[in-house]
């Protein structure tokens, strides 16, 4: 029952409102039908009680030998009355409520019953003499009419033992009140439930703007911001987190601000360690301190890099992605390296070239370094394009694939520190990709190698 149940919160506030007011409209029919079939029925055997209670004043203070000649002889509208030793109904089938009218109303006109009965029998029987020489129209319409009535038992123990047993008709209830407050309730049911899923739906639509606006934020571009609707709960909920994201937008930006200085005022001591270096003897401490200082040049542009990719100030342009791919292998193969592009038909996309020339880049420099060699090709991938840099290197550990986009992870089996670096070239390539709304996928090759994937979208 759990999976069909709603997990949000406002789905839940309407489904328990609207099973309490199920509920609650429930009881509410049930009373007010209650109540209205004892209405119908006290009036419908009213007059049939009345009648009876008559005979009942007429009979109670006559000697029995009497009584015979005050009971109607014959049945007929005012129904079929009888003396008798016993009730004509069973105990354990009277009405408590038309048996205790009965005894009420024969107290109030001055006769003690020792006890009364009532029941509500079945169809009003016709006497066959009755419907003797009527035509078929008129034989219909008392049978018609008979249809509307219902027999009503009555018995009544008179004060010195005899019971005063009575046949009367009544008329059936009918179906229409009952219908009517049946189609009220429901009326009033669906009301109110709109009513709530309006309210629900006011509270849901504010609560998802802000829900969608938390979970795009990822710490690239300007902060979102939510317009704020709904009640003014939420609606304080709302302003609280535009200045909240307000001010994460603006410590992001005094980030970025303070890695530029402390980039700028590192890289002045590094170039005048590189400047003194060059005289030290002899040649082989020499390189190896040029060495060092490049690879610490080399980290800071990385780290440097990395902590504002998900800030890029570089504007969107259309790109011949083709074209972009072929400039870094050119580079690379300017520098001795083994690379190669594949030819592939030309694809386009709004891009910044900058930040996805340096992840590709990046995926290249590990390509040669861990492979020997490079492979570029860009592909189309349906809705998506695809840049692709495959190896022929070790690959990588399928359960590794998540983690060696961490920064500052490495393999030290295939990927160790006499190969340089600083492990930020994987998360570079994928935060330029999520930068694009796109993605970076990791596939090992059947044949060896490992194949560094972009997914950019076309649009």
């Amino acid at each position: 029952m759990r999976r069909f149940l709603p997990r949000s919160l406002i789905g839940q506030i309407a489904l328990v409102m609207a099973a309490a007011l199920l509920v609650a409209q429930g009881l509410n029919f049930s009373l007010v039908y209650s109540e209205r079939q004892r209405a119908t029925l006290a009036q419908s055997a009213g007059p049939p009680i009345g009648r009876f209670v008559m005979l009942i004043q007429r009979l109670a203070p006559l000697p029995p030998a009497a009584r015979t000649d005050l009971l109607p002889q014959r049945g007929g509208r005012r129904g079929r009355f009888a003396l008798g030793p016993e009730s004509s109904v069973a105990a354990a089938e009277s009405d408590p409520e038309i048996a205790e009218r009965i005894r009420a109303l024969a107290e109030e006109n001055g006769v003690r019953l020792r006890d009364a009965r009532a029941a509500i029998g079945g169809d009003v029987p016709l006497p066959p003499a009755l419907l003797e020489g009527l035509g078929p129209s008129e034989r219909e319409r008392i049978e018609r009419r008979a249809a509307r009535m219902q027999l009503l038992l009555l018995s009544a123990q008179l004060p010195d033992g005899a019971w005063l047993n009575a046949r009367m008709a009544m008329a059936r209830p009918s179906p229409w009140p009952a219908i009517r407050l049946a189609g009220s309730t429901l009326l009033i049911y669906l009301v109110l439930l709109a009513a709530m899923i309006w309210i629900a739906t006011r509270l849901a639509r504010p609560l998802r703007a802000l829900t969608a606006a938390a979970q795009s934020f990822e710490g690239r571009g300007e902060a979102p911001q939510v317009e704020p609707r709904g009640p003014a709960d939420v609606r304080r909920a709302i302003l609280a987190f535009n200045a909240m994201s307000a001010r994460v937008g603006i410590m992001l930006d005094e980030k970025d601000r303070m890695l530029g200085a402390i980039g700028h005022d590192l890289r002045t001591p590094l170039a005048s360690l590189r400047i003194r270096a060059e005289s030290v003897e002899p040649a082989e401490e020499r390189a190896r301190m040029v060495a060092t200082i490049e690879e610490m040049v080399a980290m800071l542009d990385d780290t440097l890099a990395f902590a504002r990719s998900g800030r890029p100030a570089e504007a969107v342009r259309t790109v011949d992605l083709n074209a972009l791919a072929d400039s870094v292998v050119e580079d690379h193969r300017a520098l001795g390296h083994d690379v190669e592009y594949e030819e592939t038909a030309r694809q386009t996309a709004p891009v910044q070239p900058n930040l996805l020339r340096r992840a590709l880049r990046n995926l290249v420099e590990n390509g040669v370094k861990y492979g020997g060699s490079a492979r570029v090709a860009v592909r189309d991938a349906g809705d998506r394009i695809a840049i692709e840099v495959s190896d022929r290197g070790p690959g990588i550990p399928e359960a590794e694939f998540a983690n060696v986009m961490e920064p500052f992870v490495r393999l030290e089996a295939s990927r160790n520190r006499d190969t340089g670096g600083s492990g930020l070239g994987l998360a570079l390539a994928r935060g330029a990709a999520q930068a694009h709304r796109g993605t970076l996928e990791l596939e090992n090759r059947s044949e060896g190698g490992l194949i560094a994937r972009i997914l950019l979208p076309k649009g």
